[in-house]
C-alpha cells in the first residue's frame, strides 16, 4: 500500500473494518475544520448549473483569486490541483539542470524525471534544525547555472519557510526560473512569507497554490498558479485541457476565496490547535519536534527505533500518522502529524504516551 501522498482512507477503512468517518487521518494536512459553509451552499443553490459549461475563461473565479492572492487577475492560470500546474510548467520550459530543495514532494523530481533532467537536491541539514542558509543556498544555485530552482514554501514535510524578502533575493540574484510552491502559505503569516505580490514584478518566477489543505476542498480538484511572463503563460493555457475546472469547482472558488470569515476563523482556530499540537508532542520524552510554520509538524523518534513501529501501533486504534522513510533527507525514524479538532489531538497525544519507543 502506498503512502506517498498521504493514506487512502477507502483502502485503510477497508482493512481495518471501519467507516472512513472513524478513522483519524494525521497524514493529510487537510484543515480539520471543513470547507467554507457560504461556498457549500452556493454549491446546492447553483446545483441546476451542472447542465451547463464553466466560462471557459473563468473570468469570475480569477477575479475572485486576484482579490484574495493581491496579485493581477490576468497572471493567474487554473489547474485541476496543483501537480496539473507542476507538470505543465516543468514540460514547457524543459530545464536540462534543476536543483530542488530537500526534503520534499516526490512529484516535483518525477516530473523532471520524465524529461530526462538532471536533478540535483540540496538538503536542509537535520544537525540545522531543517533551517535553510540563505547565502549558501544561492551560492550553490549560482555555481552551477540552473535552468530551474523549485523550492516548496513553506515546506513539506520540514516546516522551514523563507520569508517573502529571502525569496526576493533569491530571484534578484539568479537567472534560473524559479517554481515556488506556496501550498501551505495559508498557515505560515502571508504578510510575512507570501511571494504573491513579487509575481506582478519578476518573470523568473512561477508560484503554485493548491485549495486541498487551508480551504479543505481535495474533492474539487482545484489549484491555481501566479506568473508575469507572458510566453510561458500562453504556452501553459495551451497545454491545459479547456473547461479543465469543473462547475462545481468554479462556483465554490467564486465564493471560498471572498469568504473572509471563513478565512478569518480558520487561522484563529489552526494557529491555536497547531501551539497546542507542538506543546503536548514536547511533553512526550521519545519524540524531538521541529519547528514549523505549516499546519504539519516534523517529529523524530529520538530513541532510534523506526516511525513505521509507532505507525502501526497507531493504525491499529484507527490513528494514521505520516512515516516520512519516503522522504529522501529523512532517516527511518522520522515521521509528520497535521493538527485534527482539539478533541482528536488529544486522543492522539493520550495513545502515543502510552507508547514506550
Amino acid at each position: 500500500m502506498s503512502i506517498t501522498h498521504g493514506a487512502n482512507l477507502f483502502e485503510l477503512a477497508e482493512k481495518l473494518g471501519l467507516e472512513k468517518e472513524e478513522i483519524l487521518d494525521f497524514s493529510s494536512n487537510i484543515n480539520p475544520f471543513g470547507a467554507s459553509n457560504k461556498a457549500k451552499k452556493a454549491v446546492i443553490e447553483k446545483i441546476e448549473q451542472v447542465s451547463i459549461y464553466p466560462d471557459p475563461e473563468y473570468r469570475d473565479l480569477r477575479r475572485a483569486i486576484g482579490e484574495y492572492a493581491e496579485c493581477n487577475m490576468d497572471n493567474i492560470v487554473l489547474g485541476e490541483g496543483a501537480t496539473e500546474l507542476i507538470s505543465s510548467y516543468i514540460s514547457i520550459i524543459n530545464p536540462k539542470k534543476a536543483i530542488i530543495l530537500y526534503p520534499s514532494y516526490s512529484e516535483y523530481e518525477k516530473e523532471l524525471n520524465k524529461i530526462n533532467c538532471e536533478v540535483h537536491k540540496y538538503f536542509a541539514k537535520k544537525e540545522n534544525n531543517f533551517k535553510v542558509d540563505l547565502e549558501d543556498f544561492k551560492n550553490e544555485i549560482n555555481k552551477e547555472n540552473y535552468d530551474l530552482v523549485i523550492i516548496c514554501n513553506p515546506n513539506n514535510p520540514t516546516g522551514f519557510c523563507f520569508k517573502r524578502e529571502e525569496i526576493e533575493d533569491i530571484l534578484k540574484s539568479t537567472k534560473s526560473a524559479v517554481m515556488l510552491d506556496e501550498t501551505y502559505i495559508e498557515f505560515a503569516d502571508k504578510k510575512e512569507y507570501s511571494s504573491a505580490s513579487l509575481v506582478d514584478k519578476y518573470e523568473n518566477i512561477f508560484l503554485i497554490r493548491g485549495t486541498s489543505k487551508f480551504f479543505s476542498t481535495p474533492g474539487i480538484r482545484l489549484g491555481y498558479g501566479l506568473i508575469s511572463n507572458v510566453d510561458i503563460k500562453k504556452e501553459i493555457l495551451k497545454k491545459i485541457p479547456l473547461w479543465n475546472i469543473n462547475i462545481f469547482a468554479t462556483v465554490m472558488g467564486e465564493v471560498m476565496f471572498r469568504d473572509k470569515e471563513f478565512i478569518e476563523n480558520t487561522l484563529v482556530h489552526v494557529k491555536k490547535e497547531i501551539k497546542n499540537l507542538v506543546e503536548n508532542l514536547n511533553t512526550i520524552d521519545y519524540i524531538k519536534v521541529y519547528e514549523t510554520k505549516g499546519n504539519f509538524i516534523l517529529c523524530e523518534i529520538s530513541s532510534g527505533k523506526k516511525a513505521k513501529e509507532l505507525y502501526d501501533i497507531l493504525l491499529k486504534k484507527g490513528m494514521i500518522i505520516r512515516d516520512c522513510a519516503s522522504f529522501e533527507g529523512l532517516g527511518e525514524n522520522f515521521f509528520r502529524v497535521c493538527i485534527l479538532k482539539t478533541e482528536d489531538n488529544k486522543k492522539l497525544i493520550d495513545e502515543m504516551k502510552k507508547i514506550n519507543l
